[in-house]
């Protein structure tokens, strides 16, 4: 195609429309989209050319301009990245991660139709939650479970179904705020109920329960604060005692675990954390836990406890809301039965691998790869081999660290560390560390694909840095 001269008019849409290369984006894009975008490009280009501005003017650069639109907008925001932020379980970068039996699976469902409400021995309607509520069950001590979408939608259905227009006492301490700005207390009223504080912030006992416990009152509560600690002159009621307490009072025990722990920690090197079939044992009539966090799964909260409240809680129409859908039922199956084996658990689980990764192996990690960050950025920032302290994440264990090893960029001023940061977060899969004392630091402990993090390191943009 020619280029413009003065005495030409802009191509007309419809010519552009029958150029080879838009006709192989109206395929992919559709023809009313590339007509739209081809429209807002000859705008802009109309506006240059009548202003008398013809440098680099042609229709070879308008196609090259639509394309380019096209595929921006075309191009899906959710990215993988490389979380070295130091957080295991971060939660604004997806939380857990699956394992490759899990995502199989997944895959497999997705793309066929499933049996997910079908009964193949009946041939009549079944429920979702047939496909695992069993196993579950059987991780957890429990009677019967039910499975939605997180567990903050398992505690307020829960309430809702258990305590609707009555009150919920729960203790000051426990009164958290879970990530996110939501809060307990505003679960509770959200969920229909009244929230009746006892004790306080620091100390909580059994008698101020006794004390709560009215007409009005229909089940009793515990949340467990797995995002915060306080140490000192502190007490609470345990689990048991509370029990004892709901049953003299012909109430149920709801506990709220946050972060849905199926295993002993201790077994492989790390802090205590509750389990799920702890709580069960101890006289917890329901109990609610997250699926994506020490647990290792997808997105989904669980809810276990005696049968007739589980039946009453999947019988709220809340819980059609809340449901899960079959992909995150069969990702979640093929975790939970990683459990079943114990001895493979740490290999299997790509959470508890992490999480229990040795500092030496962390340490011949950063080494392999200090100087191909250093030789990228010479002449703009210092590299290093450092210590440092992973977290857990997602409210696991506040206080609890995990000896680590990071890359350590450092620079002459704030402003510069920020824009290398800032180039890390733009390439094709961004990294993300942390700024911390004057350095951008880059936690080994979550980096498995080595090769994958070298093979951009060639495409960090630094002239950002350079301008």
């Amino acid at each position: 195609m020619k280029s413009f001269e003065k005495t030409n008019r802009p191509p007309s849409i419809d010519a552009l429309l029958k150029n080879g290369i838009i006709r192989q984006l109206s395929d992919r894009y559709g023809r009313n989209e590339v007509a739209t975008t081809i429209r807002g490009n000859l705008d802009a280009w109309r506006q240059k050319y009548y202003g008398g501005d013809l440098s680099n003017f042609s229709f070879e650069k308008l196609i090259k301009d639509v394309k380019e639109n096209l595929e921006a907008d075309g191009r899906f925001s959710l990215k993988s990245v490389f979380n070295l932020s130091g957080i295991v379980l971060h939660t604004n970068l997806g939380r857990a991660l699956l394992p490759p039996s899990a995502i199989s699976t997944i895959v497999k469902v997705a793309s066929s139709p499933t049996n997910l409400e079908y009964d193949l021995d009946t041939g009549g309607r079944g429920d979702r939650d047939d496909h695992i509520e069993s196993l579950i069950c059987e991780l957890t001590g429990a009677e019967a479970a039910t499975v939605v979408n997180n567990n903050a939608a398992a505690l307020m259905l829960t309430l809702n179904s258990l305590a609707l227009g009555k009150e919920v006492p729960l203790s000051r301490g426990e009164l958290v705020e879970i990530g996110g700005s939501f809060r307990i207390p505003e679960i509770i009223v959200r969920s229909g109920c009244t929230l009746r504080e006892v004790g306080s912030t620091n100390r909580t006992h059994l008698h101020d329960y006794q004390n709560a416990i009215n007409h009005q009152t229909a089940v009793l509560m515990k949340v467990y604060t797995s995002n915060y600690e306080i140490r000192g002159y502190v007490s609470e009621v345990a689990t048991s005692d509370l029990a004892h307490l709901a049953q003299e009072n012909n109430l149920p025990l709801v506990v709220d675990l946050g972060s849905g722990n199926l295993i002993n920690m201790a077994d492989y090197g790390l802090p205590y954390e509750p389990l799920v079939i702890d709580a069960i044992g101890a006289g917890a009539d329901a109990v609610t836990f997250s699926c994506d966090k020490l647990l290792g799964g997808p997105q989904a909260g669980i809810i276990i406890g005696k049968k007739p409240l589980i039946q009453k809680i999947k019988e709220n129409p809340m819980k059609r809301a809340l449901r899960v859908d079959k992909m995150t039922i069969a990702g979640l199956y093929e975790v939970l039965l990683l459990y079943k084996n114990p001895d493979k658990l740490r290999e299997l689980l790509p959470t508890l691998r992490l999480l229990t990764r040795e500092i030496e192996e962390l340490e011949e990690l950063a080494f392999t790869i200090v100087d191909s960050i250093g030789k990228v950025l010479e002449g703009f920032a210092e590299t290093s081999v450092v210590n440092v302290d992973s977290q857990i994440g997602s409210g696991s264990l506040p206080l609890e660290r995990l000896p680590s090893k990071a890359i350590s960029i450092t620079t002459t001023n704030d402003i510069l560390l920020r824009k290398i940061a800032s180039a890390f977060r733009r390439l094709p899969q961004p990294v993300i560390g942390r700024i911390h004392d004057g350095s951008l630091l880059f936690d080994m402990r979550t980096l498995e694909d080595k090769e994958g993090f070298l093979s951009q390191l060639g495409q960090l943009d630094l002239t950002e840095i350079t301008g």
